[in-house]
């Protein structure tokens, strides 16, 4: 389904008031709804006429965010030295200035506020080494902005802004509740032209892009082109359900597939950097694979160092539930030893060979440089 422009559907309004206007003649029986449901094969419930109300309601609290980095010019190896300069004192200093000279480089992002004090949710590929981030609001206020802290494992970040009064700010929605079909709406700063908004539909959900070990990405059809990472995807509530973060596409430009973080997992993510500055997240040190065969996930080897390891699993177990509850991919083991507790007990449901265990593992601190 593709979203209609904004000229698109003012028509589509003008041409429903001018219908409604003209006297229709009495139907000979009103058939209630929920009774034309259980006839018709397919109930269609239209998405708004325009998305104006909603639009005011949510993107004074959007931002648009310009980083800039020094990085040195790159120069050929030999290094001209004026003949008026060469021979003299100066030319020590020329040389140095020479490989000194810097260039600054800025690129453009969005981001949304969260809290009015100023707390700004974007991605980390937005903010990424740079010397210097500068907010902008809706109303073209500016503010030096610093990082709060940042997790380059789902690509979310927290920054925050000094302003002297509360500032608009938007609330999560539940991700979970999305469904593929909903409408959405996405805003950012294409191009870093400044706001923008566009809207669509949830193309799919649990997408997997290669992006990382915990992907699980709202798959997005509205409209998405650089500059749009770090935005928000609102539900029609005006509920930030997704964090944009990524697209497909051959030209550059959108063509109709982007991802959005879900906002069940920002969430929980954005409190943790609130509160220190970095994610502390579980991790038992096993390196796994789906089985195809049956339920659950095999162990493909073991870091010795790992809680793993003090627990007595082996190469070859078959882990078949968590916590009593099913494991059914890597992903999904991998998310629920993630968001464990470092310090706490999880009970694995394992099969080895024809036998099978119960093993309490205690969930250790994952390393900075741990791949499994």
């Amino acid at each position: 389904m593709q979203s209609a422009t904004s000229q698109e559907k003012k028509s589509n309004s003008d041409n429903i008031v001018k219908q409604d206007a003209a006297p229709a003649p009495a139907p000979e029986k009103i058939v209630p709804s929920d009774e034309l449901a259980k006839t018709s094969p397919l109930l269609v419930e239209y998405g708004p006429l325009t998305f104006s109300p909603l639009v005011k309601k949510v993107v004074p609290a959007v931002v648009n965010i310009a980083v800039s980095q020094n990085v040195p010019v790159k120069r050929n190896k030999k290094i001209i030295i004026p003949p008026s300069v060469k021979g003299t004192p100066l030319e020590k200093e020329f040389r140095q200035r020479q490989h000194q000279q810097q260039q600054k480089i800025t690129e453009a992002g969005s981001g949304f506020i969260v809290d009015p004090s100023g707390i700004i949710v974007t991605n980390t590929h937005v903010i990424g080494d740079s010397d210097d981030i500068t907010v902008s609001l809706q109303d073209g206020t500016q503010f030096p902005a610093t990082v709060i802290g940042s997790d380059s494992l789902t690509d979310i970040a927290v920054i925050k802004i000094n302003a002297k009064h509360p500032l608009p700010y938007v609330k999560w929605g539940d991700s979970k509740r999305v469904e593929v079909g909903d409408w959405i709406l996405a805003t950012g700063n294409p191009f870093g032209l400044g706001s923008s908004v566009t809207a669509g539909i949830v193309s799919a959900r649990g997408r997997d892009i290669g992006s990382g070990p915990f992907d699980d990405f709202l798959q997005l059809d509205a409209p998405m082109n650089p500059g749009n990472s770090g935005g928000p995807s609102f539900n029609l509530a005006g509920q930030v359900v997704a964090l944009n973060t990524a697209i497909v596409s051959p030209t550059g430009s959108s063509v109709g597939i982007g991802f959005g973080i879900p906002s069940e997992i920002v969430a929980p993510i954005v409190t943790q950097l609130c509160k220190t500055g970095f994610i502390d997240r579980g991790w038992l040190g096993v390196t796994l694979g789906n089985d195809d065969r049956s339920n659950g996930v095999r162990i493909i080897d073991i870091d010795k160092k790992g809680p793993a390891y003090n627990a007595k699993i082996k190469v070859g177990d078959r882990i078949e539930m968590i916590n009593s509850q099913h494991v059914d991919t890597v992903r999904t083991f991998m998310k629920t030893i993630a968001i464990a507790h470092p310090g706490s007990t999880v009970e694995l449901q394992v099969k080895r060979n024809k036998h099978e265990l119960k093993i309490i593992a205690t969930v250790g601190h994952r390393p900075k440089d741990a791949d499994n």
